[in-house]
Formats: C-alpha cells, structure tokens, sequence
C-alpha cells in the first residue's frame, strides 16, 4: 500500500551561501547575450571581452601550436637558424619541403614566437625556440608528447579506458587491469624510458641543486634513480658525498654503466630491486625521492616511503621533488598536462603538497617543511626527517610546518 511518506521530497543539503549565489548570478551575468553584446561595445568593458575572447581562442588552438612545435623539433628548424639566419628557401631546401608548403609553418613558428624574423626576409631563432634548442631535454619531450597526443585524439575513449593508451608501452613498470604484475618488460623498454627521464630530469636537477644545501650530509641514496643522472650531477657538485642508487635491476644496471663512464664508480654504488618488495639500502642520512610518487598509486607510494623511513637513521631526511597540483585555489595551467599525462600512461596522479605531506606523516616523518625552489613548475620541494625524539620512545611532531597557498 502507497503512504503519503513514500512522496517525501528528497532532504535538501544546507542552503547556498553568498558566496554560491553571487557566482550563480555571475553565471547567468557571464552567459546573456544581451550583456555580452553590450560589453563588447562599452569602451569600459571591450577590452576585457577582446582578452577572453583571444584566451579562448588559444584553448580551442592549443594543439596545433603543440603541432608546429613538433613540426619545427622534427625538421631541426632550430638548429639550423642557429648556425645562421635562414630565407624561407634556405630553409625549404634543407628541409626538402615546398618553400609555399613550409611557408605557413614559418610564418606560425613566427606568431608563436619560436622563430622571428629578421633582416633580408631571413628568419631566426625566437625567445620560445630559444631554450627548446638548448636543451636536448625539451626535445625530446616534445617528441614523447606525441604519443599523448595520439592518445588525446578522442578524449571521452580515455577517460573511459585508460589502459587502452598507447602511452603504455613507454612505462615498463605498469599492472595488468586486475592488478597483477605483468612480464617483466623487454630490457629496451627499461633503457628508452630510463633515457627520456634522464634526459627531462636536468630540470629538475638544477632546481634541486640551487635550492637545497647538501653540505649537514655525508651519504645520499637516490631511490628510483633511473639511469643515475642526478646522482652523477649531485656527485660532481658535492664532493665530500657519498652516493647510492637504487632502482629495479635492469634500471641499475644501466646506471652502473653510466656512472662507471663518467669515473663516478668509487663514490656511487647502485643497487637493484623493488621498493615495494625488497629493503633499500641502508646508510645514507638522506634519500632523495625525485619525481617518483606521481609515476605510482598511493598503496606503492605509502610502500616507498615507510621503506625509506625504515632504512634512515634516526635524524635522518627525505627531500622529496614532485610536481604538485595547486594546494588550493585556481589550478596551476601545467595541472591539465599531468592530469592527463599520468593517466595515459596508466599509473600514478598528480598530488597536492597536502596530500604528499600526509603520506610522508603516514610514513613517520615529522618536522615536513616545504623548501622554496625557483622555478616550481617542473618540481616542488618537500623535506621531512625521521625524529629523534624516537630515540626517547616519544612520538614526533605530528604537525608539519608547510604552509599551502
């Protein structure tokens, strides 16, 4: 039998603030065509709709820019307007292109400020083109990118089944859907990824150089160490280290070629394994983490960092570079790229400072300040010890002292 109650609306939740209703209002403000039309006119107001107008414009344009950047990284423009400026035929001829063809590329690496124009209808180097020539790093990224971008074809396809992405086959550490580990992956897989990420990571190396003092410590362990590049670097930088690295086998092999190369062998050791199987290393005061946790689901990341509070001393550190979502207001424009970049490539998400320093605290770590670096747009910098106060049998601090913004 049918009561009045089962009628009963739906409880409401608590009414909208202030806040809620004068954005509701903006909304409707924003979306009216007869406002619209009238800002576009108002010399008070044409400016601003021009400017949002151009801002949209940039949204829907955004990836054939990427495209020319890849055409232009491709085709070496770059390198070859920085042995000299170029005409468009030069150009043609040493890109076996139709000089009308290439053209349009030129004339788009102009606006996007990649290539400029110069004296006798040549072309140069622009303020954009500028550092992707310098640094082999960007390069290559650019060309990675491409396999994302492949992927972001139909967006809807990968929000609905990530692990349909091509990007997988760059990632050598990924799970089946249900969870269990894969075959290992082929050594060539190992060497590419460990490659691009090495050639990426100097980004990150010299923030990490400029904003850290190495000098209260004697023995760092590097933990996902990749091909050793930050290791070698902070090596060089810091003589009086002690170095140690440690990723899967085929990874620290790799590394162990690498620093024996370079002459490094007698203050870096590398070590194989897995750190969510095996013990790390022990004897390092302090274990750099570097751009590691983002690559991995939060169970593998509390594994990681309960493994390196396990294998520090106690007053012992963990620096820890990520690249990290905003802590709160408007997002960063770099978060769509991690968005997106992780969950192609099937594993990982992008964290806020937050909610890395609640991990690290999970872990053990107390006193976790944030460190200011430059240019935190590659990385930010987080920094927790294993406290003494351990050694009395009191808890540490379970506060930390990073402040979000």
């Amino acid at each position: 039998m049918t009561t009045l109650d089962s009628f009963k609306p739906i409880a409401e939740g608590p009414p909208p603030s202030w806040r809620e209703r004068l954005a509701s209002r903006i909304d409707r403000w924003m979306t009216s065509p007869a406002l619209n039309r009238w800002a576009s006119r108002s010399p008070l107001t044409r400016w601003l709709v021009r400017r949002r107008s151009a801002q949209l414009f940039d949204l829907m344009a955004g990836f054939v820019h990427t495209q020319v950047l890849l055409a232009c990284v491709r085709l070496k423009l770059f390198e070859q307007v920085l042995d000299a400026p170029r005409t468009a035929d030069e150009l043609a001829t040493l890109c076996r292109l139709p000089t009308a063809q290439l053209q349009r590329l030129l004339d788009s690496a102009v606006a996007l400020h990649l290539l400029e124009r110069r004296g006798g209808a040549r072309y140069g180097l622009g303020r954009m083109g500028a550092p992707v020539v310098a640094h082999a790093g960007i390069r290559d990224m650019v060309e990675h990118n491409a396999v994302l971008y492949d992927d972001m074809r139909d967006p809807l396809a990968l929000l609905r089944d990530p692990n349909a992405a091509r990007m997988h086959a760059w990632w050598p550490y990924t799970e089946d859907p249900a969870g269990q580990p894969q075959a290992p992956a082929p050594g060539e897989q190992f060497a590419r990824y460990s490659s691009l990420m090495s050639t990426s990571q100097r980004f990150v190396i010299e923030e990490l150089l400029a904003s850290y003092s190495f000098a209260e410590h004697r023995v760092v362990l590097d933990v996902g160490g990749g091909m050793g590049g930050w290791v070698s670097a902070l090596a060089r930088r810091h003589p009086h280290l002690q170095l140690q690295l440690f990723d899967l086998p085929p990874v620290a092999a790799l590394a162990s070629e690498q620093v024996q190369r370079q002459g490094l062998g007698d203050r870096i050791s590398t070590h194989g394994g897995s750190f969510t199987k095996d013990a790390l290393p022990r004897g390092a005061d302090l274990v750099t983490l570097v751009r590691v946790a983002h690559d991995h689901p939060d169970g593998d990341v509390r594994t990681v960092l309960r493994a390196i509070f396990n294998a520090l001393p106690l007053g012992g550190a963990l620096l820890l570079a990520e690249p990290m979502a905003q802590a709160g207001g408007a997002p960063e424009p770099s978060d769509p790229y991690f968005h997106f970049y992780l969950m192609a490539m099937g594993s990982g998400r992008l964290r806020t400072p937050a909610e890395l320093t609640s991990l690290m605290e999970e872990a053990g770590f107390t006193h976790i300040e944030r460190v200011p670096n430059p240019i935190p747009l590659h990385a930010q910098l987080l920094l927790g010890r294993k406290s003494r106060d351990e050694a009395r049998g009191l808890p540490g601090k379970a506060q930390s002292s990073v402040t979000f913004s």
